[in-house]
C-alpha cells in the first residue's frame, strides 16, 4: 500500500515529534498532567493550555540523543509567555546537563504573547542566552520551520541564531509578520491578504535562496524526518563564534544592504539571479536543483 503523506504544516506539535523521533523513544518533560499553566492568562480570564503551548522532552533521532522543543501554533499562535519561555529555557539548559548530541527546535510562533508582553520579552532574551550556552557547550541546535504560524517576532530571531534551519516552502520566517507590517505601515506598503506576496517575501523558497534557511523540504512529516536524519548522519558542526567569522557575516549583510532598493520581493531576487522560471510553481526538488545550478554558474 502506498504511504499517505501527512502534512507537517497541519500536524500538531506532538504529532510532529512522534514522526521525527525513532519509534517510541520520545519522553516528554513537564507533561500536561502537571498542569503548568500561565498565571497571567488565568488572571485575564483567557483560556489556558495545560502545556502552555510548548512540548519539551528527549529521545532518539536516528539513534542520536536529542532534546526537542516543539511549539504548538494552535494555542495562541505559539506565542511566548512566562511559563512557555521557562520551559524552553529549561529544556535548553537540560540539554547541556545531560550532554545531548543535538537540540531540535520545532518553531511555530508569531512571537511574544501580548497578554504577558513584558514577561514574554524577558523570556525571549533568556531563550537566546540559553541557546548560546548550548552552542558554547558544542551542541548544535537545529530549527524546523513549517507550521502555520511560521517563525516571527522574537522567535524569528531565535530561529536565525540556530546552527541549521530546515524549512518547507509553506514555512515563513521574518521579524515583523505581514499583519503587523500592514497595521503599522498600511496596506500599500504590505498587503497581508496577498498570500502570494507573503510567501515570496517570507516563505521557505526565498529564505533558502538567501541562505537564511539551509535546507528546503517538502511539507510532509516524512520529508522533515528524512532531512533531519540525513543532516544528523552527516554530522552537524555548530556555528563558530569567532571574530573572523562574525566579520564575514557582517560583510555579507553589508552586501545585502547595497542591493538595488527596487528589489522588494522574491520574484525580483530570483530574476536578478538569472532564474527565469516561475519559482512558486517549481517543486521543491526542482527548485533545489535550480538553485544549486545558479550557485555553480
Amino acid at each position: 500500500m502506498k504511504e499517505i503523506k501527512r502534512s507537517y504544516r497541519e500536524a500538531q506539535a506532538r504529532a510532529r515529534l512522534e514522526a521525527l523521533f525513532d519509534k517510541a523513544t520520545f519522553q516528554e518533560w513537564v507533561s500536561p498532567l502537571e498542569r503548568l499553566t500561565s498565571p497571567h492568562l488565568a488572571s485575564l480570564g483567557a483560556p489556558v493550555s495545560f502545556d502552555d503551548g510548548v512540548v519539551v522532552g528527549e529521545g532518539l533521532v536516528a539513534t542520536k540523543q536529542v532534546v526537542a522543543i516543539a511549539q504548538e501554533g494552535l494555542f495562541n499562535g505559539g506565542a511566548v509567555g512566562e511559563v512557555h519561555g521557562a520551559k524552553i529555557r529549561g529544556a535548553l539548559l537540560k540539554a547541556i546537563e545531560m550532554k545531548a548530541q543535538y537540540v531540535i527546535f520545532l518553531v511555530d510562533s508569531g512571537g511574544v504573547r501580548l497578554h504577558e508582553a513584558n514577561a514574554g520579552l524577558i523570556a525571549i532574551s533568556e531563550i537566546m542566552r540559553a541557546l548560546f550556552l548550548v552552542q558554547e557547550a558544542g551542541i548544535p541546535v537545529i530549527a524546523l520551520v513549517g507550521g502555520s504560524c511560521g517563525a516571527f517576532g522574537g522567535m524569528g530571531i531565535v530561529t536565525r541564531l540556530c546552527d541549521v534551519v530546515i524549512m518547507s516552502e509553506e514555512g515563513r520566517m521574518g521579524l515583523s509578520g505581514p499583519e503587523v507590517i500592514e497595521t503599522v505601515k498600511g496596506v500599500d506598503e504590505f498587503d497581508a491578504k496577498d498570500r502570494a506576496l507573503v510567501w515570496r517575501v517570507t516563505g521557505g523558497k526565498i529564505r533558502r535562496t538567501l541562505n537564511e534557511a539551509q535546507i528546503l523540504a517538502e511539507d510532509s512529516l516524512t520529508a522533515f524526518r528524512s532531512a533531519l536524519v540525513e543532516l544528523l548522519d552527516q554530522g552537524v558542526i555548530g556555528k563558530s563564534l569567532s571574530l573572523a567569522e562574525l566579520q564575514q557575516e557582517h560583510a555579507k549583510l553589508v552586501q545585502r544592504a547595497e542591493l538595488d532598493p527596487a528589489i522588494r520581493d522574491g520574484a525580483q531576487v530570483w530574476h536578478a539571479m538569472g532564474i527565469e522560471e516561475d519559482v512558486p510553481l517549481l517543486s521543491v526538488n526542482a527548485f533545489n536543483q535550480r538553485l544549486e545550478e545558479v550557485h555553480h554558474e
